[in-house]
Parts: structure tokens; C-alpha cells; sequence
């Protein structure tokens, strides 16, 4: 396949989709791609035989990822169609690039958790907790309900911004393309890649694909993760809240405490960088020396998913600029 799509014309249109997605953040279910590949992965599953599911998981998400491939490959013909306006051109591919990571979407989560436990609401910050993540939060305490928050927060920059990211810039003209195969792979994760009985063996495929994948962003993101540390201490009310060297440190000693081979590193620099301690009762402990987390520190954990996603925008775009020269010809 053939593509005369420019290192310049990806910049833009990765530009554009970070404006989109704070400026506008998620669109609605019916127009948006993710959501439709989450309905093809649900028309499987629910159709899953109770044999030979490990190959009938296979076969499910090889289904869904070509599906979702598709969707990157027509955004892909349109910005490579010179006939269209550029403008566009861009502003087209940007959106469908937007669909694969959500920076805004991951600030606002856990912002109703933090508000009540700010007023000292701790049944309802356990209730709007329950929406982000699968563990038990009937007896959480106000520092464990804090860790949990900024324990999502952390691990979803990894596979909801910077993977994405790192696999659009990674792959040049195919980026769009490469940038949906993998968020079907992580949707797939999310929806079927349980150890339970259920879906150990229809979501086995999935699961292992999406480690694969997010293998190599999760272990980069103690970069953009540190420097944004490096760069938020500039600022007078974050000087004493926030310390670098700590990210590295914990991440590479706490990074395979995790049951995933990846959540582990994101979620240890946060840990660090922050100076907590973040704990999924009976599961993992990161950062132990740390004290437990206070719920000022999920505005900070906010902030800090912020500056990394800036980082990590920088970044792929200089990636893209060195080597703008060889996107011609594929």
C-alpha cells in the first residue's frame, strides 16, 4: 500500500487530536468508533460456544481488531486524498486519531470521588468509586479510596494515551491504523481478558496480545512521567509535592509487584513521583515506605496525568519530525 502522507501532515493531524480531545473530550456513543468496536466484541461474546473457546476467542478478536483496522485504514485514505481541502483532511483524521486515547476523559475521572471526599462524603466517594474499578469498595477508607483513583488514573495513561500515541508515531502513515488495532486490543482486554472461568480461555488471546502490546509504553512511560514531574516543581504550589528521581526509583523496584506485567511501572511512578503509598488490599503494595495517600493527592495524580500526556504528545511528535523524510513511500 502506497501513501504520500507526510511527516508534517501527521504532527498536525496528532496536534488536532489532542485540541479535540480537551477542548471537546468524548462524543457521543453513536459517532464514536471505540464504541463500536466494544459492540462487535459484545455480539461475540455473547454468542461465545462453551467449547473450544480459546480459539473461538481467537477469533473473536482477530475479527474485531481487522474491523477496527478498517476504521483506521478509511481515515488513512482520507488524509492521504489530495482532492479533499486539507484543512479537512486534518481535522477528519484528527478526530478519528482523538478516538484512540482520552486525556480529558482520564482527568475527570474520579473527579466526583475526590469532591466528596473532600466534603466528607466517604459512601459516596465509595459508591462513584465503584464505576472506575472492580474491586470491592463497600469498606474502603478514605486513603484507600484515594489510592484506588489515582491507581486508575496512572495505569490508564499507559493504555488510554500513551500507547496510542507511541504506536501512531511508531508506524508513520499506518499510524491511524496501528493506533486503532491496538485500542481494539486493549478494548478487548477490558471487556473479555478476565482470569475468572468465564473468560479465561475466550479472553486468553486478548489479554496476551494486549501485555505484548502495552509491554514497551508501559516501561517509557517513567519518561514522560518524570519529566513532567521535573517540570510541574517549577510551579510554586508543586515544588514540594512532586520528586523525579523517587518515579524511577520505585518504578523500577515496584514495577513487577503487579499481577499485570504492566500497570505495575506507571502506576509505581505516580506512586513515587507523589511520594504515597498506592495498595490494592491482598493484591499489592507500591511505594510501602510512603504514607497512604490523601485526597488533595488525586488533584495532584490529575495534574500530573496532564503534563505526562503533553510529554508524551512532544515526544511522538519529535519521533515523527526525525524521521519525516522516510514517510513517502511504504
Amino acid at each position: 500500500m502506497f501513501f504520500t502522507i507526510s511527516g508534517f501532515d501527521l504532527i498536525v493531524v496528532l496536534v488536532l487530536a489532542f485540541v479535540i480531545d480537551l477542548v471537546l473530550g468524548e462524543p457521543p456513543f453513536a459517532i464514536h468508533p471505540v464504541v463500536w468496536i466494544g459492540k462487535m466484541i459484545s455480539f461475540f461474546k455473547h454468542r461465545a460456544p462453551s467449547k473450544n473457546r480459546r480459539i473461538y476467542g481467537i477469533f473473536m478478536a482477530l475479527c474485531c481488531i481487522l474491523f477496527a483496522a478498517l476504521i483506521g485504514t478509511v481515515a488513512t485514505l482520507i488524509l492521504d486524498t489530495e482532492s479533499i481541502p486539507a484543512l479537512v483532511r486534518y481535522l477528519v483524521a484528527a478526530w478519528f486519531l482523538k478516538m484512540t486515547f482520552a486525556v480529558r476523559c482520564l482527568m475527570d475521572a474520579g473527579k466526583e470521588v475526590y469532591e466528596e471526599l473532600a466534603t466528607g462524603d466517604l459512601d459516596g466517594a465509595r459508591k462513584n468509586l465503584s464505576m472506575y474499578v472492580s474491586r470491592n469498595t463497600s469498606k474502603l477508607t478514605p486513603e484507600q479510596v484515594s489510592s484506588a483513583v489515582i491507581e486508575t488514573s496512572s495505569e490508564n495513561f499507559v493504555d488510554g494515551i500513551l500507547s496510542p500515541l507511541f504506536y501512531f508515531a511508531l508506524f508513520g502513515p499506518l499510524g491511524i491504523i496501528a493506533a486503532y488495532v491496538f485500542k481494539a486490543t486493549s478494548t478487548l482486554d477490558s471487556m473479555v481478558g478476565y482470569r475468572d472461568p468465564q473468560y479465561l480461555h475466550l479472553g486468553w488471546f486478548s489479554a496476551r496480545t494486549d501485555d505484548i502490546l502495552n509491554w514497551i509504553p508501559a516501561r517509557l512511560s517513567l519518561i514522560p512521567i518524570s519529566i513532567a514531574a521535573i517540570l510541574l516543581r517549577l510551579v510554586p504550589s508543586f515544588s514540594r509535592s512532586l520528586d523525579p528521581e523517587s518515579a524511577v526509583k520505585i518504578a523500577i523496584e515496584d514495577g513487577t509487584k503487579t499481577p499485570s506485567p504492566n500497570s505495575g511501572y506507571p502506576m509505581a511512578a505516580f506512586a513515587g513521583a507523589m511520594g504515597i503509598r498506592l495498595e490494592k488490599p491482598d493484591v499489592y503494595v507500591l511505594a510501602a515506605r510512603n504514607p497512604y495517600p490523601q485526597f488533595f493527592h488525586i488533584k495532584l495524580a490529575r495534574s500530573l496525568v496532564l503534563s505526562s500526556s503533553v510529554i508524551s504528545l512532544l515526544m511522538c511528535a519529535s519521533v515523527l519530525y526525525i524521521i519525516m523524510d522516510r514517510f513517502y513511500i511504504l
